[in-house]
């Protein structure tokens, strides 16, 4: 039999510990738990379970990435116990940092875990109220300009988008934030409340959501300027969550027009895609972050009626470093 050193020219390293982030066909021997790895990627994204929330809630928030993740604000039942928490997520726990001012439900979030945003949402009237993250405390940024509740939100705390809602009724408006002020752009082609979003202000993408009824399918991409029309979910729903971009986006969660659904779909700039995967725990009025490839979801209503829950699930996608123990077959 031909060694590996002869076919491939390279020793099999030892080591005592797996590599953080092993590359396709690289091999190694782990000495502590003497076994022959390799690493591989993911052929099917997955769902795993995360640390639960500190506070469980629906209608909030999210913002950052799975590793550093924000949850804002939310309520505990849809009239009463709003929340003005906001929790950190390290990749494996929650932790409370600063409370907003403005206690809400129903507001949209964009940026980072230390530089993230929070505007519009819902007390007991609609509200315009932008409120700035550093990380360890809220300050005030500038009102929308558009009064409204069930929006969604992209981009950074300096560049962010604002799109969709109730103001009542329903509403198209598209907002862009500098780190100081909103300006009114054009608005969606399908005016819609309950919806998500990710992407960048000068890439932004829109899906799902609700005109009051019905619930809708429908996706647009905005260019910076305008939005164009792109293919439909696979699955209706309203008050979902989305990570990622434009480009390569994930949805997630949400309510059909019978239950809570834990469908997760992988857009690629074109068209979506179900994964033959859901969510452990299929819920709607959720928080999300992170990217396609590495999401995160919290949060959220998992009944018709109301049940609310802190539960934290992280996703890995399909094409995703692996690391594979290699054995006689």
């Amino acid at each position: 039999m031909a060694d590996y050193i002869n076919i491939y020219g390279q020793d099999i390293l030892a080591v005592a510990s797996d590599p953080a982030n092993p590359t396709q066909g690289q091999i190694w021997y782990n000495t502590t738990s003497n076994t022959l790895k390799g690493g591989g990627v993911t052929t099917v994204g997955s769902w795993a379970t995360g640390g639960n929330m500190g506070t469980a809630r629906q209608e909030l928030a999210g913002a950052g990435t799975q590793t550093a993740g924000l949850a804002i604000s939310g309520t505990l039942t849809p009239t009463a116990n709003v929340q003005n928490a906001t929790e950190e997520y390290n990749g494996t726990s929650w932790t409370s940092g600063g409370n907003v001012a403005t206690a809400r439900r129903q507001l949209a979030g964009a940026g980072t875990q230390t530089a993230g945003l929070a505007f519009g949402g819902f007390t007991t009237t609609n509200l315009n109220v932008t409120e700035e993250y550093d990380g360890a405390a809220w300050t005030g940024g500038g009102n929308l300009g558009t009064t409204r509740s069930d929006l969604a939100g992209a981009g950074t705390q300096t560049a962010a988008l604002g799109f969709g809602g109730n103001t009542p009724p329903v509403t198209g408006v598209t907002e862009e934030y500098n780190g100081a002020t909103w300006s009114p752009s054009n608005s969606m082609n399908t005016a819609r409340r309950a919806l998500a979003g990710c992407g960048t202000q000068t890439a932004g993408l829109a899906f799902g959501g609700s005109v009051n009824p019905p619930i809708v399918t429908a996706t647009e991409e905005y260019d910076g300027t305008s939005w164009t029309s792109s293919n439909p979910l696979n699955t209706a729903r309203e008050r979902l969550a989305g990570a990622g971009t434009q480009t390569v986006a994930l949805a997630f969660g949400g309510g059909t027009a019978t239950a809570p659904t834990g469908a997760t779909e992988e857009y690629n700039g074109t068209s979506w895609t179900s994964s033959p995967v859901s969510m452990s725990t299929a819920r709607k009025a959720l928080g999300g972050a992170g990217t396609q490839a590495s999401a995160l979801a919290f949060g959220g209503d998992t009944l018709p009626g109301l049940a609310v829950t802190g539960a934290t699930e992280e996703w890995t996608g399909a094409g995703s470093p692996l690391t594979v123990t290699i054995t006689a077959s």
